[in-house]
């Protein structure tokens, strides 16, 4: 499950089971790390999800800032209350690349602030998913 962490709301998306593609699934309300926990694990859990990958939001220079820091203390504290794998994979311009796919397929600008979130954790989810598949294929 890939999860695309913000402050207001969390964007969610999952693979399927040959672990190909990348599907926006749902955005949540932060409401609290607990809430939000239970409501993550709980669809995690209903879904047979195996692991997640955290959009780490690099800085464009590639340093880490307070938002990084931020989603690695929420890895810690999901790690506490789950034996899932947890990985981390880089962010940088998925919420651009999703504002774009959005655009293209005429989104209006309502609809685009619904789904943004979710969308942009699919970009995330993706880039882990074809960066498995080549090492699988033995290419670099």
């Amino acid at each position: 499950m890939g999860l695309d962490l913000g402050t207001k709301t969390i964007g969610l998306a999952v693979s399927d089971t040959g672990r190909r593609i990348a599907s926006p699934l749902a955005t949540i309300r932060r409401r609290g790390f607990r809430a939000d926990a239970a409501d993550l694990l709980g669809r995690a859990e209903a879904r047979g999800i195996g692991g997640l990958v955290i959009g780490l939001p690099r800085n464009m220079d590639g340093s880490e800032g307070p938002r990084c820091q931020s989603a690695r203390a929420f890895a810690r504290n999901i790690a506490a209350l789950t034996g899932m794998p947890i990985t981390f994979w880089d962010e940088r311009l998925s919420t651009v690349a999703a504002e774009r796919a959005l655009l293209a397929a005429d989104a209006s600008r309502r609809r685009r602030a619904e789904v943004i979130d979710h969308v942009a954790a699919g970009y995330i989810l993706q880039g882990l998913l074809d960066r498995l598949g080549h090492l699988a294929a033995g290419r670099p």
